[in-house]
């Protein structure tokens, strides 16, 4: 006789199932990455991806990693001309001179002696450029210097340690020899976190922990995982996906950005709605300090133990010691994975449509607005269409500003990315478009919801390539409650042109903004803002006064000093604003107690540096 199916009731539970000794497995450490995948020195991103000029005059982003990849955008350069009111000749550059001359290793024999004791022989490093790498990250400032002039003080040496062991070896030599200590993640950092001070005599050892990139233990069981603060987030999340299982941080610098570089800088990624900011994705951390490790027994899903010191280290920039692990919150992958779009009439009409899926909703695992001005050039940045293609863009477009009476010069989109089990996602689609609706929106399609979101990614390249084309742009964020947001878009605005028009610089400024995360209490807003420089003396460092007053209007508006970018040297004067003395002293004495002779010695928020705060 058959037997009938055993049905899914009567199938053993996993916890029941569990061997006594828990679910614990180890993966294999990740391969070496490849060779294409070689990250460029002097700027953004993977060496084999650049935007170019054709000969034709359109502008094609190289390469074959991006939906931008290999097609050409014959409107990408009027278009800018029309935006900045200058004149762009595409043979017209300001060739870059990297490499810049690098200043000598001032690394004292003592200790590269130790470091070479207690490091493999490729370990370890004096290289002009890679020491030239590791003083700098991405601000506009520092790339515009390496390619027009210098870094006055770079790291004297380079060491590459692949266990806490090693960590610590390094730090106690370095403290034995009267050297200083910088953290190095992915250095992608906007915050002039990696700078080394140019008045410190002591050498400077960056620590690169890219090697220490294992994943030590995962338990899909309780869905978590230790894994070691090199760890590259591209990396990571593939390692992860082989065990069906995900992080869901996807910060936009995910593709070279770490697991450390995120706690120091207290992250958030693209998909926060779902999956949480980093520091709620985190049960527990190791660091290495000047007094020694910094640790807990156990991950739990949640303690109440007092003061914890490991809460110090999100934002804390390198300037405490060096985060070597972290124990994960993991999530199954999601069932489906949907993008979706919507048109609004206005700015003001896709804020209060963001509003309401925070208050009456559940968010996508992202939802994001641009300004009318950034959906221009997300049009801008589209490849030529011909045949049926260009018929079905010249329908839509009569469609959207004919038939429904959406203004060129006022219409905005946002981007949806809905991620989890098929009718948790089939609820929400319903729910945002339901709200969609109700303030004038259109779908616009899941084609559009993709490329937006990918553009993220290949737009990054942007900033580099308008550079050598007499551009200088840049990024800056901040949160702000829902009742300030719109006010703080508009004044922010107002005042870089005002800057700009104060100072006579040539044409108009770029500036747009984005709405990229939100909460029940307000958003994250990204402003982006360009200007045309030839002509102008010394203009990276207008650029950096005019953002400094940006940011200065930031504040008086009711916004946040930054929301993910962090503080670093960049923003460190504005502390003493927002943040009480007693606070301020508090952080003095928690650098103190912890690294009393100030062996981690970036100087990041004016900790342990004779800046605007000293230590």
């Amino acid at each position: 006789m058959a037997r009938s199916p055993v049905s899914a009731a009567s199938r053993p539970h996993p916890l029941l199932a569990a061997p006594a000794g828990g679910t614990r497995i180890v993966p294999e450490p990740p391969a070496p990455p490849p060779l294409e995948d070689a990250e460029r020195l002097d700027g953004w991103g993977f060496a084999d991806t650049a935007f170019a000029v054709r000969p034709s005059g359109d502008v094609e982003l190289a390469g074959r990693r991006y939906t931008l990849s290999g097609a050409p955008l014959p409107s990408l350069l009027p278009w800018m001309r029309d935006t900045l009111g200058v004149e762009l000749e595409p043979q017209d550059v300001n060739p870059s001179a990297y490499p810049p001359r690098v200043p000598e290793s001032t690394a004292q024999p003592g200790l590269l002696e130790a470091l070479a004791a207690a490091l493999p022989a490729d370990a370890l490093s004096q290289d002009p450029h890679e020491r030239l790498r590791h003083g700098h990250g991405h601000t506009q400032e520092e790339i515009y210097a390496i390619r027009h002039g210098g870094l006055p003080r770079v790291p004297d040496v380079v060491v590459w340690p692949a266990s806490e062991e090693q960590v610590v070896a390094v730090v106690e030599a370095a403290a034995r020899h009267g050297a200083c200590v910088v953290p190095f993640g992915g250095g992608t950092n906007v915050s002039e976190a990696l700078r080394c001070p140019e008045e410190e005599r002591r050498s400077i050892v960056s620590m690169d922990l890219r090697r220490m990139n294992r994943i030590l233990w995962l338990d899909p069981l309780s869905r978590m995982a230790a894994i070691e603060a090199g760890a590259v987030g591209r990396t990571l999340l593939a390692q992860l996906a082989r065990y069906g299982l995900t992080l869901g941080h996807e910060p936009d610098s995910v593709e070279f950005s770490t697991l450390g570089g995120w706690i120091a800088t207290h992250a958030s990624g693209m998909k926060k709605n779902r999956y949480g900011n980093i520091e709620d994705l985190v049960l527990d951390l190791r660091a290495v300090t000047a007094r020694g490790i910094i640790s807990h027994r156990s991950p739990w899903p949640r303690e109440s133990i007092g003061i914890d010191p490991r809460l110090c280290f999100f934002g804390s920039e390198g300037a405490l010691g060096v985060v070597t692990q972290a124990t994960l919150k993991l999530f199954p992958l999601p069932e489906v994975q949907r993008y979706g779009s919507i048109l609004f009439p206005s700015f003001e009409d896709g804020v209060a449509f963001m509003y309401d899926v925070t208050q009456e909703g559940t968010p996508p695992a992202s939802v994001r607005l641009v300004d009318n001005l950034q959906f221009q050039f997300s049009q801008a940045l589209r490849p030529a269409r011909r045949g049926a293609a260009a018929l079905k863009s010249r329908l839509e477009r009569w469609f959207v500003t004919g038939l429904r009476g959406f203004a060129v010069d006022r219409m905005v989109a946002c981007t949806l990315v809905f991620e989890g089990r098929r009718d948790e996602v089939r609820q929400q689609e319903a729910s945002v478009y339901g709200l969609a609706k109700r303030h004038g929106g259109m779908k616009a399609g899941g084609e559009n919801g993709e490329r937006g979101y990918q553009l993220t990614f290949g737009i990054a390249y942007i900033r580099d390539f308008v550079m050598d084309h007499w551009i200088l742009g840049e990024s800056f964020e901040t949160s702000v409650p829902w009742s300030e947001v719109l006010a703080l878009c508009d004044n922010v605005k107002r005042r870089i042109w005002e800057e700009h028009q104060k100072r006579g610089l040539p044409g108009r400024p770029f500036v747009t903004c984005r709405v990229t995360q939100v909460y029940p209490t307000g958003v994250c807003v990204y402003f982006y803002f360009a200007f045309y420089y030839k002509g102008v003396e010394r203009p990276s460092q207008v650029y950096a006064e005019i953002e400094r007053a940006a940011r200065d209007e930031v504040l008086r508006s009711g916004g946040s000093l930054s929301h993910h970018h962090g503080v670093g040297q960049l923003r460190e004067r504005f502390l003493p604003g927002i943040v009480s003395p007693a606070a301020l002293e508090a952080r003095r004495a928690l650098k103190r107690s912890l690294d009393p002779g100030n062996l981690f010695g970036a100087a990041n928020q004016g900790l342990g540096a004779s800046g605007t705060w000293p230590a």
